[in-house]
């Protein structure tokens, strides 16, 4: 006879006679048709618990497996992008090299401004771009004259994101780990910025409305933290190059070090920004030198992608399918600055070719657009744009862009009212 159970109807119930770590749950039996089954006995299962830890029973997260931490691998299907990723950082280094001194400044600059900008975004944060340019070139050193830099969080990140590139060589130490979250959060005074988390109460992902939330992860204890970094910095200081435990492939030393960093949680808040911060200073460690990357603008295309695959890593400690997706994202963020860097050549000779050809107020959108990078205004320019920036007529301002198209600075898409201007790159 078949049967199911009607999890409505389970019983929890415990005994005195019976020790603590095991729990009976009772379920009443049903039959598949209508009516249920009339019957004095019931099915009883007993479910044993740790007595050391009640979450061991059911296994659900990496860190209570007892495998964790040695995570398990395979890289048949990535080997050929390892060696791509070898080559593209080759090229990347050359196309910079390329560049005039000051481009090449520039450049970088981009990068991490668009760093900065984007892995916030991840959180949900948005950040002025004037404010985060202007703290990176701060603490470049390159900033000329004295600016006020009013978004605190810009001011927190552009100093996370320095402070990474120049000890990229260093081992990760306890000190440095817990001064980049200082300076990442200082500007909350809700958080301890600087320690890590100590509150009792589970430290765990959740999204949905109210009551009806979904728990995606549950970190470790705050109480085991300590110890989990300790073991943290141990493997990741003994996977360095020239370590006994040495990991050669920069992208999958990186995409371990997100994972086991992003499964302990060790702070309230800002992990996932440090969290991508330590997997740019493993790649950088890793191949010797500062790439020319930014993970968080590939990540940020596709958040719902980047979650769901760190969600499913976190599930087991064979994480082939994270390794994957992390390879293919460090692969894209490689394009990504490909394009960045053709696009420093073109605005270089836009202005080298045009500027002389253009007034005051083409000149002023032309910049303006420029500065907001190779992907331009969101949206594309249009009129309304063009006078707000320029405070020109409207009929000036159609005037102006139609000479911008003429001349081969701008490109026209849409029709009518749904007309936009975007750089002409090529």
């Amino acid at each position: 006879m078949a049967m199911l159970l009607n999890p409505k109807r389970a019983k929890l119930f415990s005994t005195h006679e019976v020790p603590h770590r095991f729990v009976f749950l009772s379920f009443d039996i049903f039959s598949i048709g209508n009516e249920p089954i009339k019957f004095k006995n019931r099915l009883i299962f007993c479910v044993y618990l740790s007595r050391l830890n009640p979450q061991i029973g059911s296994m659900k997260y990496n860190w209570q497996q007892i495998d964790w931490p040695n995570f398990s691998f395979n890289t048949a299907k990535i080997d050929h992008l390892l060696l791509d990723f070898i080559r593209n950082s080759g090229k990347l280094e050359g196309a910079l090299e390329t560049l005039t001194e000051n481009n090449q400044s520039e450049t970088i600059i981009e990068l991490l401004v668009i760093e900065a900008i984007k892995t916030s975004e991840i959180e949900g944060e948005y950040l002025s771009r004037k404010d985060v340019a202007s703290s990176i070139r701060k603490n470049l050193g390159l900033l000329k004259t004295t600016e006020n830099i009013k978004d605190q969080k810009a001011r927190g990140i552009a100093e996370l994101l320095i402070m990474v590139r120049n000890s990229y060589y260093k081992p990760l130490a306890k000190k440095e780990l817990l001064n980049w979250h200082k300076s990442l959060m200082s500007h909350d005074p809700t958080i301890q910025s600087g320690e890590w988390r100590e509150h009792e109460e589970p430290m765990q992902i959740i999204s949905g409305a109210l009551g009806k939330e979904k728990i995606h992860f549950e970190a470790p204890p705050s109480k085991n933290v300590p110890q989990e970094m300790e073991q943290f910095f141990q493997w990741f200081n003994g996977t360095a190059p020239n370590q006994p435990n040495e990991i050669i492939h920069a992208p999958i030393r990186a995409a371990i070090a997100h994972l086991y960093f992003e499964s302990i949680h060790p702070f309230e808040d800002g992990n996932g920004r440090i969290g991508r911060a330590l997997a740019e200073k493993a790649l950088a460690q890793t191949l010797g030198y500062n790439p020319l990357i930014s993970l968080s603008s590939t990540i940020e295309l596709n958040k719902k992608e980047y979650y769901y695959y760190l969600e499913r890593g976190q599930r087991k400690n064979e994480i082939t399918e994270w390794i994957e997706y992390f390879v293919n994202t460090i692969l894209h963020a490689q394009e990504f600055t490909q394009k960045l860097i053709h696009f420093t050549i073109q605005k270089t000779q836009i202005f080298d070719t045009f500027s002389t050809q253009l007034n005051e107020a083409q000149l002023k959108v032309v910049k303006r657009i420029l500065e907001q990078g190779h992907e331009g205004f969101i949206g594309g320019m249009n009129a309304e744009k063009y006078m707000r920036i320029s405070k020109v007529s409207k009929a000036t301002a159609t005037r102006h862009l139609h000479q911008l198209v003429e001349i081969g600075i701008f490109q026209i898409e849409g029709k009518g009212r749904a007309t936009r201007y975007r750089i002409n790159v090529n």
